[in-house]
């Protein structure tokens, strides 16, 4: 099994910026393709970014030219640089680890970013 544990989050000013990790306990290249969540208080989970083993990156409209998803294989880590937030980026934010094959999905404990004045 791996595990995945999420850090960098906390509280920061509009127009400020944040770095989050994800650091897996195994090769995250076991993972066809990874990706952020983040869920509000009363709102579903939805997807911000996404990396693929091969590198192709995705990103929700709402977060696209300000966050920026990496992978460093050698440290088992994925990133997401964020950039320019706002309030309406608060929330809680997840790891999530796919492998296609098997249809397995590992997620984080998550970490929260709070975005206010």
């Amino acid at each position: 099994q791996v595990q995945l544990v999420e850090s960098g989050g906390g509280t920061v000013q509009p127009g400020g910026s944040l770095r989050l990790s994800c650091a897996a306990s195994g090769n995250i290249l076991m993972f066809d393709a990874m990706g952020w969540y983040r869920q509000a208080p009363g709102k579903q989970r939805e997807l911000v970014a996404t990396i693929t083993r091969g590198g192709t990156t995705t990103y929700a409209d709402s977060v696209k030219g300000r966050f920026t998803i990496s992978r460093d294989n050698a440290k088992n880590t994925m990133y997401l640089q964020m950039n320019s937030l706002k309030p309406e980026d608060t929330a809680g934010y997840y790891c999530n680890g796919q492998r296609h094959f098997s249809g397995i999905n590992y997620w984080g404990q998550g970490t929260q970013v709070t975005v206010s004045s």
